[in-house]
């Protein structure tokens, strides 16, 4: 089981950290991706989108739209959904970590894909009319690759902290993970079917979930290491 041999004195150590940096961060998060809605509620086109969209313009050279939307398939609705379900699997049945952890990790996927959902039918914000390649019919906020990326992978950077890995592996694996959740977001920017905006919005929406789904997790564990 995750931390089956931890002593009380360690979890004060690690996992009372965990979970005030968790704390902390979900307020932030949730403070700013409340402040930045009641902006794009009031004002549906923002100044600091149309700066964004005249950066792209700008920095635009030949073969990064293809490259673009391959990075923005790492965070497409049917990649997640195949690499959530092969990784609850592995957490509920192969795993040696305590099944708390698969659990957790279904409500953390769950409950984004929901609650994304449900923010995009209160928003009700167009699409950017920027490169006009896109065929969906959502909201445009919050971006959904935004927030479902970095539950997905926020989530596979708390089991590597957690592994027994060596450091230097540690580093390198989730700067990795990192940069493809930013990469993820902005290559939707980039290809012209997401305001700055909304992908700002889809990663405080989504790192505000997953804090309360890691913090929810920790609390368990340590109560069923002290029974």
């Amino acid at each position: 089981m995750l931390f089956s041999k931890t002593k009380m004195s360690d979890f004060s150590i690690t996992s009372v950290l965990l979970l005030l940096i968790g704390f902390i961060t979900l307020g932030f998060s949730i403070y700013f991706f409340i402040e930045l809605s009641r902006s794009v509620l009031q004002t549906q086109k923002l100044a600091i989108d149309q700066r964004a969209f005249e950066i792209v313009r700008k920095t635009s050279f030949s073969g990064v739209g293809p490259l673009a939307k391959g990075v923005s398939q790492a965070g497409s609705v049917i990649v997640m959904v195949i690499v959530s379900l092969l990784l609850a699997g592995y957490l509920l049945f192969f795993s040696p970590l305590s099944r708390w952890v698969g659990i957790h990790f279904i409500l953390a996927m769950g409950g984004i894909s929901s609650l994304t959902k449900g923010m995009k039918s209160l928003s009700d914000r167009g699409r950017p009319e920027f490169m006009g390649d896109f065929h969906g019919a959502t909201s445009s906020f919050p971006s959904g690759h935004a927030s479902g990326a970095l539950v997905f992978y926020g989530f596979l950077i708390y089991l590597i902290m957690r592994s027994k890995l060596e450091p230097k592996w540690k580093w390198l694996i989730n700067i990795a993970l990192i940069l493809l959740i930013i990469l993820i977001g902005f290559s939707r920017l980039y290809i012209g079917v997401h305001f700055f905006t909304d992908i700002i919005a889809g990663y405080l929406f989504g790192l505000a979930w997953l804090m309360i789904c890691l913090t929810a997790l920790e609390i368990i564990l340590w109560s069923r290491r002290r029974r």
